[in-house]
């Protein structure tokens, strides 16, 4: 097309418009400010404005449109407020801030709706160590919370609405089922009431993979196991918001991103939802999760040459372990795990993640060349079953046992590991999952040492010094008397 014919073909329509072949009785009068089309609407053509209306609202409404419009009710806005203590960050502020201040800090983040009574869904993170708890519905509704159980792990928590019914609930789909480059939203509230507003915004993408592991590289041991990845758009504030596919049907908890600014560079992650479904419905009988547990763990084998794929073996097998009494054997290749084929050893983790508590699992091993299934009855964790010891008001301790420290991934072979703690033992630095090794001098090997020698130190200071992530670290507090 020549300049000369581009031109028309951007101004004729304008100017037919405008000029409409002429000025009728209906039509603005031009004025000398030329603002007439500002100031009156032009005239309605009903006839030709239905048919082009049909044609483009037929085009506007896409899947995605009526996937937002289903589930979109149902996703609503998590307000949390949580004390922390005040840890001073140089000499001024240790003289200025009194010992054990506290301040107390908001955070936010997304969920949905999963009954009419008002269960909901989101990420364990989001609610961790909150005092309160506030839902907003996108109607601007507002109800407190209260948070039915959680699972740091699988990073999962359940809330329930208080005074809750016939609220909007999100349809729950397959996971299953993803296919990869399939479209899907990701909906939830970033950066929460900064926007104003309390409806949740939607972004759009496709599924990358499925599966994927993260984390575990780098000296960093805190690992993301089986997640979707998704290149829809997830910002700070769309935790535990819905990840929905094209038929309106949540088939993820939105959970995390990688990143190297903070915002979303198209690696977004998501949680199945049908393990978020399966550990919602234990958190609701009782408030916890109880986690499959075998005995057993694996290690990678390298092979010689230029194979990027080590051959994942199992390194050890706990004595009475569930694995031992169905004959899983040090040495043995690793094939599959349920439905996962093995790869890597976080494949092995993956695997046990999503395998569920008193249901057998089959794990398929090789051995001296010949491949077989073994059917394995999972457990409960050896911590669960552990005989708990009631240390102050504070905490809940077990002894460590050579089955717990191989369920727990542990280095030291003597402690008391943290089972419970109270909220203010939170805001000292403690976390569930620490294994407490020696309180000021003296090294503890038992629950019932580490309770004897804290309900000896009221009044005083305490300086503990815990195995955390593999690490050594040590927290220092005031025992109130």
């Amino acid at each position: 097309m020549s300049r000369k014919s581009l031109i028309p073909a951007l101004l004729i329509l304008p100017l037919a418009a405008a000029c409409g072949g002429g000025a009728s009785a209906n039509e603005p009068v031009a004025r000398e400010d030329g603002l007439a089309v500002l100031r009156e609407p032009p005239p309605a053509r009903p006839v030709e404005a239905a048919r082009l209306g049909s044609a483009v609202q037929e085009a506007r409404r896409t899947a995605i449109v009526a996937a937002a419009e289903r589930v979109a009710p149902a996703v609503v806005s998590v307000n949390v407020l949580r004390r922390e203590r005040v840890v001073p960050r140089s000499m001024w502020e240790e003289m200025m801030i009194p010992p054990g201040a506290e301040r107390e800090v908001a955070g936010l983040g997304s969920g949905f709706i999963i009954t009419p009574e008002g269960l909901v869904i989101t990420n364990e993170h989001v609610v961790r160590a909150a005092s309160e708890v506030m839902v907003t519905l996108p109607d601007g509704r507002e109800f407190d919370a209260d948070v039915v159980g959680a699972d740091e792990v699988n990073d999962l928590a359940l809330l329930r609405i208080r005074g809750g019914r016939g609220l909007p609930v999100a349809p729950l789909g397959n996971s299953d089922g993803l296919m990869i480059g399939e479209w899907v939203i990701a909906i939830g509230n970033p950066f929460g009431f900064l926007l104003s507003n309390p409806e949740p915004s939607v972004s759009a993408g496709v599924v990358s993979a499925v599966g994927r592991n993260i984390g575990g590289a780098g000296g960093q041991r805190s690992v993301s196991l089986d997640l979707i990845q998704t290149d829809a758009s997830i910002n700070p504030g769309n935790s535990g918001g819905a990840l929905v596919n094209a038929l309106g049907e949540v088939v993820g908890v939105n959970s995390s991103i990688l990143s190297s600014t903070g915002g979303s560079e198209g690696l977004g992650f998501a949680i199945p939802i049908n393990r978020a479904r399966r550990i919602a419905l234990d958190l609701a009988d009782d408030g916890r999760y109880r986690r499959a547990w075998i005995g057993a763990d694996v290690e990678a084998v390298r092979a010689e040459g230029p194979r990027r794929l080590a051959e994942v073996r199992i390194s050890q097998v706990v004595a009475g372990s569930p694995a031992e009494r169905a004959g899983l054997r040090r040495g043995m290749r690793v094939v599959s795990i349920g439905a996962k084929r093995i790869r890597t050893p976080l494949d092995w983790q993956a695997g046990l993640l999503n395998a569920a508590y008193g249901e057998p699992l089959e794990v398929r091993v090789m051995e001296g060349g010949r491949e077989r299934t073994i059917r394995v009855q999972p457990g409960d964790l050896p911590s669960m079953g552990a005989e708990r010891i009631q240390a102050l008001r504070d905490f809940q301790l077990v002894t460590l046992t050579p089955a717990i420290r191989a369920e727990r991934g542990l280095q030291s072979e003597q402690g008391a590991l943290i089972v419970g703690l109270s909220d203010a033992a939170r805001q000292l630095g403690l976390r569930e999952g620490d294994l407490i090794l020696q309180i000021n001098r003296v090294r503890v090997s038992t629950a019932e040492e580490a309770a004897r020698m804290l309900g000896q130190l009221t009044g005083t200071g305490v300086v503990m010094y815990v195995e955390r992530e593999g690490r050594l670290a040590a927290t220092q507090f005031m025992l109130g008397s």
